[in-house]
């Protein structure tokens, strides 16, 4: 079959070549009547051929005889190749494209249409290689793509492809698909090989716009990517920052308030009741070395070492004992959870004792800790004056109670009025501690 075909197309281009003659022989014909027997008419001169006349015909016929058969060629060519421009003109076109000031980055598509357009393919790619792979540059028509796979991948009937090299270097590869059961011509192939020879210098400068394209995505998601550790570093330290000063307003601030209280109330008890006040006076001494040491833990960036031993009970246990106003705890759990709920837990009730005793004028506290599933309920309840949250708003205290509850996935609810009291209710997620 494809000889038969190779066979067809060598009797068009034979015939094309005899039209070209007939073509040219009607031009000698045309210009031997206009100006022999026609100027021969306008001088008189009919019996026989006038040599001058002759001799001018034979000019005219030498000097006009190359463009005549040029435009010839050129019109018969596109006719017998259905429309489609001669090898010389692709090779113009192709070489016009290379020069041309203002092809860059769309010249791949350029070549792909060139060459699918001059050798009459189904369609034409043009592959680089970028970075040893090949990569598909440009296809035509758009979209037809690498539906045959990379070059080499397999052989794929009438796909035909040439490799571009440049002083040894392989550049790419162009490659076209056959018409069915149309092979190329030995022109077409040919102009294909030009094509080829051609397109080193233009797939070099395309290769390396596109190494410099990849260079620029990797350096600019390598400068994102240090934007967003050097913000992760700036969120880290502001975190910690919040992190020490809630812990310790809401944990040393919380005995050092304690501590100023029972002193001023053994001052006061000094006059009355020495012996009361001399009890009082020597329990604070408990209560600066448990200062001290909640201190010493925020130094370390660590929880108080009673918390991380023992627990939330045995801690709060300790904090109650030196709440300057009588303080119960009502634990209805056992057992241990996370760290990070633990400590939020721990400091949220310091805080909610810590402004009871500060703002309240309560005269008693009660903490409670309830294990519900899934949950982790912690309580403080106090009976002093309450306020009103529509015009007391949320202090540094309460704010604190709250964005350390959130960070840990809970949910803080405020429950006070004048005159009734105040209920802190902080709902943790049950993290159990392995």
């Amino acid at each position: 079959m494809r000889r038969r075909w190779r066979r067809g197309r060598s009797r068009r281009e034979r015939f094309a070549a005899v039209l070209v003659l007939c073509g040219l022989a009607g031009f000698v014909l045309l210009v031997y009547v206009v100006v022999v027997l026609g100027g021969g008419v306008l001088i008189g001169h009919t019996s026989s051929p006038h040599v001058g006349l002759s001799v001018l015909a034979t000019a005219v016929v030498a000097l006009g005889f190359g463009p005549v058969q040029s435009w010839l060629e050129k019109i018969v060519s596109q006719l017998v190749r259905g429309g489609r421009p001669s090898p010389y003109d692709v090779l113009s076109r192709f070489s016009a494209a290379l020069t041309s000031t203002y092809a860059n980055e769309e010249l791949p598509a350029r070549m792909a249409k060139v060459l699918a357009d001059g050798t009459g393919a189904a369609g034409a790619q043009v592959w680089l290689v970028v970075d040893d792979q090949l990569t598909l540059a440009a296809s035509w028509p758009p979209g037809a793509g690498s539906a045959a796979g990379p070059p080499g991948a397999g052989d794929v009937p009438g796909r035909r492809e040439l490799p571009v090299r440049q002083a040894g270097d392989l550049l790419g590869v162009l490659a076209i698909q056959e018409r069915d059961d149309v092979p190329l011509s030995p022109v077409e192939e040919r102009l294909f090989a030009g094509l080829a020879d051609q397109a080193g210098l233009a797939l070099r400068g395309a290769r390396l716009r596109a190494e410099l394209g990849r260079r620029f995505e990797e350096l600019s998601t390598r400068a994102e990517e240090l934007r967003v550790s050097r913000q992760r570093l700036v969120d880290a330290q502001d975190a910690e920052r919040r992190r020490l000063e809630r812990d310790i307003h809401d944990g040393a601030q919380q005995h050092l308030v304690a501590l100023a209280v029972n002193l001023r109330l053994a001052h006061t008890l000094a006059g009355r009741s020495p012996e009361r006040a001399d009890q009082l006076i020597a329990a604070q001494g408990t209560a600066a070395t448990a200062t001290i040491d909640t201190l010493i833990s925020l130094s370390r960036g660590i929880y108080p070492s009673l918390l991380a031993d023992e627990g939330l009970v045995a801690a709060l246990g300790t904090a109650i004992s030196t709440s300057p106003i009588p303080a119960e705890l009502h634990a209805t759990y056992a057992g241990r959870y996370s760290a990070e709920v633990e400590a939020a837990a721990y400091f949220c009730l310091l805080e909610a004792m810590q402004n009871a005793a500060k703002h309240s004028t309560a005269r008693s506290i009660r903490v409670e800790l309830r294990a519900d599933p899934d949950l982790l309920t912690a309580i403080v309840r106090d009976d002093g004056a309450g306020f009103d949250p529509g015009t007391t708003g949320s202090g540094t205290g309460l704010a604190n109670m709250r964005d350390r509850i959130e960070a840990v996935g809970g949910t803080l609810t405020i429950e006070t009025a004048p005159g009734r009291g105040t209920i802190v209710d902080a709902r943790l997620p049950d993290r159990r501690k392995d």
